[in-house]
């Protein structure tokens, strides 16, 4: 902590105060801050200034005003200024200076380890709220795509709250394309997403896990009471599909799913939200492949069958990943990181 600058030398008048206690009485009392700059004042209590205390406890250390100065990147003068200062508040002389060299007086020897027991205390004051502050109570801004907020995140959240219950989280669920630039833009700490085909580099991707795919059918459908389904199952079958440019990794599922299995499907409606393609299934206007956490979408007259997906691993299908903005830092957020990273495999399971 510098005691002075100088540039406030120049000025003749240094206000700065230490940041912990403006000032403290030579008992350990408060007193009122002194105006430094005020000479014509009249002085209703004699204090001590907490940065007083380091300049004289620097060159008491040092025993050369040139030298305590360079260790508290000030111009000796100010250093100077400040120990007067000190000397005059406490009424006594503190250090003996001659042309050759500075010694402690009597009074300066026994102030000595008073002056640093309270610089102690006050350096570790500062380092305890400091750190309270950083674990202080905050909201960490949490993005998620649709799925990932009604699968991962509950259970995320749910964990993440038994080691932090001081942290709220702020929710908001929208698609890929509209969550990164939130957080590019600083809106979001953190976003669990879809990752693009072309990243933006000051985009960082953690990829966690592939999502499973189930198929919603119309309750009264013919292949309703299947306990699972194959590709080959759905070829006649129309279907609904989200919007490629607004969401290319569930458009994507159902067109490479069909291309590996050498078909063509057959697509009856174009939506983007899932619930509106799940209530669209419910309507008997055709059957959707979705994430399985979009199966958590309770709407009347649809069931969610298992696909089978073995050999479809090299696909890339439904990849979820978490993203932040690269070289950014932010302790609450890295929490939460080492909680899904602690807890992947159990979520993994349950996508």
């Amino acid at each position: 902590m510098r005691c002075g600058s100088a540039s406030a030398d120049s000025r003749g008048n240094d206000s700065r105060k230490d940041p912990l206690t403006p000032t403290l009485s030579p008992l350990g009392g408060e007193g009122e801050e002194r105006d430094e700059g005020g000479e014509g004042e009249e002085k209703k209590e004699r204090t001590v200034d907490l940065h007083q205390l380091r300049c004289f406890v620097a060159v008491a250390d040092e025993l050369h005003f040139g030298r305590a100065a360079r260790r508290l990147d000030m111009l000796p003068s100010a250093l100077g200024r400040h120990i007067r200062l000190l000397e005059e508040e406490l009424g006594t002389q503190l250090l003996l200076r001659t042309t050759r060299n500075v010694t402690l007086s009597g009074d300066g020897a026994a102030l000595l380890d008073d002056a640093r027991g309270l610089i102690t205390q006050a350096d570790e004051l500062g380092a305890r709220f400091r750190e309270r502050g950083r674990r202080r109570a905050r909201t960490l801004k949490l993005g998620a795509i649709d799925t990932a907020a009604a699968g991962l995140v509950p259970m995320l959240l749910h964990d993440f709250r038994e080691a932090r219950p001081d942290v709220a989280v702020q929710l908001l669920e929208e698609k890929t394309i509209r969550l990164l630039p939130r957080l590019l833009s600083g809106r979001l700490d953190l976003a669990l997403v879809r990752p693009p085909e072309h990243a933006d580099r000051r985009i960082e991707f953690a990829l966690l896990f592939h999502e499973t795919a189930v198929v919603a059918v119309p309750a009264r459908h013919a292949l309703a009471s299947r306990r699972r389904l194959t590709i080959d199952k759905l070829a006649d079958a129309p279907l609904i599909v989200p919007d490629r440019r607004a969401r290319p990794h569930s458009h994507d599922l159902t067109i490479k799913l069909f291309d590996r299995a050498g078909l063509r499907p057959a697509i009856a409606q174009v939506a983007d939200e899932k619930q509106t393609i799940v209530n669209l299934v419910a309507a008997r206007i055709g059957l959707a492949i979705i994430p399985r956490w979009a199966s958590r979408l309770a709407v009347p007259g649809v069931r969610y069958i298992p696909l089978d997906m073995r050999g479809m691993d090299r696909l890339n299908l439904l990849p979820l990943a978490a993203a932040w903005v690269r070289g950014s830092r932010d302790p609450v957020r890295d929490e939460l990181m080492a909680t899904l990273r602690s807890h992947l495999r159990r979520y993994a399971a349950e996508a």
